[in-house]
């Protein structure tokens, strides 16, 4: 399968459906990961950080919810409210003007700047933009602002061959009083990274250099837009600043009720789309690829496809797509901020990404770092992981299908992972639970043709191990040599209802020094089909 940058995001659902190895509703799914998710919550225990870091988190959490209709679209329970702020926008709307009007020549050459500002105001405008190429120097948008093109491809707004490296093409007005109220549509937005000439870094750092950045919004819509070669992100929800204050506090004056819709992206200097210290955000129906990688040092470019980043938290994405890219759906943070969390992954297609989910809170991984406050709460339902791969992006990561690491309470189910019998995985794991990832439960995971891989499913042991993990109802076909190794020490092991099936393989169950709760495991085609902590 290859998905290019003209790949239609709408199709990704039907495409899901196709590949998934389980056939089962959407609503189905949703409701049996929301039980497992239930479950594990009951017996965790969150922390509790210092009153000055509760302060500084600063927003309450909202309702969590997902609801899926009749056709089948999940989407959360907040939706509503914005849907109700869709329509106060249209009433506050007093003028619809097209750019043409106030001067713009949409020609490719001519700097339209000016007309822009004049057609836009002081917002409480609908401003329509016909087909063309509007060359500009950076918008700002104004509260109450609805800028609509005729489609992506066929109005584009291109970045001015003499924009300074850190120009946001489009961003909203006030960082510092906030925004509201911004919709966006049909469209095509260069950053026009050509002028630049041979330059590697493409970036000025903070949340610069991007092709449209939210930042202190609250209430917006981006959809049926399409972000070409951005210095930095394609797509950026986030705060005025990133903030680096430690792990339990967050920046302030996040972007929050945002709504991503039939996005693509490519060309990008770091993520697609990304968010930070940002909450309520629905990204659907999206498709990020073919990252550049030039914001950071070549060979070391942590480029995502979409990335929820340090503070964010209430994120949902649905039926998006990734491909070629360092990871194809990240969920991190920077050692000195606040983790992402409560972010839920409902349909996505990853292919030839190099990790294709990736779960981390950086530098709280070992066993003499910190354990993170803040790394909590994911939900995968219905994802597919096709041929991850080495790429020049990072040179050094060896690809896998999902890594989860210093996360607690993440809940895997309907998970499909399709290897290439061809390429060489040199002997790494396809999914690997490690660095002291916590309550992590994977159920109905089916994985086939990763012949070259070492392991399946690796629990990582030692004094850094994963612990409380739940395996139920895995499925692996003429996969690695190992379909489930659990290192030393791992604690609180289930493993129920297996089917492991190999032609030449080496041990189908194999665990070092631990002792777990198992049944109904079925290993065939392997030399030892278990083997526990030494018995056979």
């Amino acid at each position: 399968m290859y998905l290019d940058q003209s790949h239609d995001p709408r199709k990704n659902a039907r495409l899901l459906s196709q590949l998934a190895y389980h056939k089962v509703s959407v609503k189905k799914a949703v409701e049996e990961t929301n039980a497992i998710f239930s479950r594990i919550k009951e017996n965790t225990p969150m922390p509790k950080p210092s009153f000055l870091k509760r302060l500084r988190s600063n927003v309450a959490l909202t309702d969590c919810a997902t609801y899926v209709d009749e056709e089948g679209h999940a989407y959360p329970a907040w939706k509503n409210l914005l849907d109700t702020e869709y329509n106060h926008l249209l009433k506050r709307v007093r003028r619809t003007v097209n750019v043409k009007d106030y001067g713009a020549r949409g020609d490719g050459r001519t700097d339209d700047t000016e007309a822009f500002k004049k057609a836009i105001g002081s917002g409480r405008v609908k401003v329509y933009i016909p087909a063309g190429v509007f060359v500009t120097k950076g918008l700002q948008l104004p509260s109450w602002t609805y800028l609509e093109g005729a489609g992506k491809g066929t109005t584009i707004i291109k970045l001015h061959h003499a924009a300074p490296k850190g120009t946001r093409l489009i961003t909203n007005a006030n960082y510092r009083r906030g925004n509201r109220n911004i919709y966006i549509q049909g469209m095509t937005l260069d950053w026009n990274v050509e002028r630049l000439g041979y330059e590697q870094k493409t970036a000025t750092g903070g949340n610069h250099s991007s092709c449209l950045t939210f930042a202190h919004v609250t209430f917006g819509w981006i959809k049926d837009v399409s972000a070409l070669n951005p210095g930095l992100h394609c797509f950026d929800i986030s705060s005025p600043a990133y903030s680096y204050a430690g792990d339990g506090t967050r920046a302030r004056g996040g972007s929050k009720y945002i709504w991503l819709d039939n996005l693509n992206g490519s060309g990008f200097g770091d993520d697609g789309i990304t968010t930070h210290h940002s909450e309520n955000i629905l990204i659907s129906n999206c498709h990020m690829c073919d990252p550049s990688g030039r914001a950071h040092q070549k060979g070391f470019s942590n480029s995502n496809g979409i990335e929820v980043d340090d503070g964010s938290r209430n994120v949902w994405l649905v039926n998006n797509s990734t491909a070629r890219c360092f990871g194809g759906v990240e969920v991190k943070a920077h050692h000195n901020s606040s983790a992402a969390s409560n972010v839920q992954i409902i349909g996505h297609l990853s292919v030839n990404d190099n990790r294709s989910y990736n779960f981390r809170h950086i530098g709280h991984h070992t066993s003499t770092d910190p354990a993170s406050q803040t790394a909590y709460d994911i939900r995968a339902t219905n994802i597919v992981a096709i041929a991850p791969i080495y790429t020049n992006l990072y040179t050094d990561s060896n690809p896998r299908g999902m890594v989860i690491s210093a996360y607690n309470n993440v809940v895997i189910n309907h998970f499909t992972l399709i290897g290439d019998p061809e390429y060489d995985y040199k002997g790494n794991p396809v999914i690997a639970l490690q660095y002291r990832a916590r309550n992590i439960s994977l159920h109905n995971i089916a994985i086939r043709s990763f012949q070259t891989a070492g392991t399946d499913i690796h629990i990582f042991g030692g004094t850094q191990r994963a612990d409380c993990i739940k395996l139920r109802n895995i499925f692996i076909r003429n996969s690695a040599p190992q379909a489930i190794y659990v290192g030393t020490g791992v604690q609180q092991l289930a493993v129920h209802n297996v089917h492991a099936r190999s032609k030449n393989g080496a041990y189908g169950l194999k665990t070092v020094n631990s002792l777990p709760d198992i049944s109904e495991v079925h290993a065939t085609g392997y030399k030892t089909p278990i083997l526990i902590d030494g018995d056979t």
